[in-house]
């Protein structure tokens, strides 16, 4: 059976390319691309919606981790990390920068083909229960109305200021993904303004006061020492029809 998933390999090694491609036509998969560096993977992302991707750890031009986040300001598809480097906390690095998956090298090329089947049949999925960003988006201890431009927290209406709000929705919006005070700063206030990472850290101090019984203990938007922030749903996220 042929697949129509878009799927972009990326490592520097082209012998693990050609064999990644070759193995994963012969399991149905038809529209593949390949980059061996940083650069050359970032026009692709730019230019085509893929749905999973491959990613090598170390590259010539840049670090996949770093790659991961930029890749992250344009998908949500799923991210392997394939790499030689095996440490518990290059593991944790991987997935907490927005990594789904992370195999080292040497591999068994059957595994990689299972762990990519695996994640296209989770983001199918979810994509079959997505939440619609027009929604009201409850997760429990809060709540937030995009139609009326509305923060609920514990079942009292909030006033927030606009950028807090704004913030907060990007976040509820990108659950789980982590983002760093730059990449935030960037998205909320715009790459022309002027200003700094520390007024991120400002409203993210601010909405944790808001939302959070212990600020101090944040359950809701997450710090990651030394990489970014990212916003966890305590529970599933409701949606209620207008």
């Amino acid at each position: 059976m042929r697949l129509d998933e878009r799927i972009l390999l990326v490592d520097d090694e082209k012998g693990i390319l050609t064999m990644l491609e070759l193995l994963l036509y012969k399991e149905g998969f038809e529209d593949i691309s390949t980059a061996t560096t940083g650069q050359e993977a970032m026009k692709w992302v730019e230019s085509v919606p893929f749905d999973l991707i491959v990613l090598d750890v170390m590259l010539p031009d840049t670090d996949g981790f770093q790659l991961c986040q930029q890749i992250r300001m344009h998908t949500v598809a799923p991210i392997l990390f394939l790499t030689a480097r095996s440490g518990d906390y290059d593991k944790l690095m991987g997935l907490g920068v927005g990594g789904d998956d992370y195999i080292t090298k040497p591999f068994n090329p059957m595994e990689i083909v299972a762990r990519i089947r695996a994640q296209l049949r989770r983001k199918n999925l979810y994509s079959t229960t997505a939440v619609p960003k027009s929604q009201y988006l409850d997760f429990g201890v809060f709540a937030v109305d995009k139609r009326a431009a509305q923060l609920t927290v514990r079942g009292v209406n909030t006033p927030c200021p606009a950028k807090e709000y704004e913030l907060l929705v990007f976040l509820c919006e990108h659950p789980n993904q982590v983002f760093t005070a730059l990449q935030l700063y960037e998205q909320i206030w715009g790459k022309s303004m002027t200003g700094d990472e520390k007024t991120v850290v400002i409203h993210i101090s601010r909405l944790r006061k808001r939302l959070e019984s212990d600020p101090s203990d944040p359950k809701h938007i997450v710090n990651l020492r030394g990489i970014g922030y990212k916003f966890v749903p305590i529970r599933r996220i409701e949606v209620h029809e207008s």
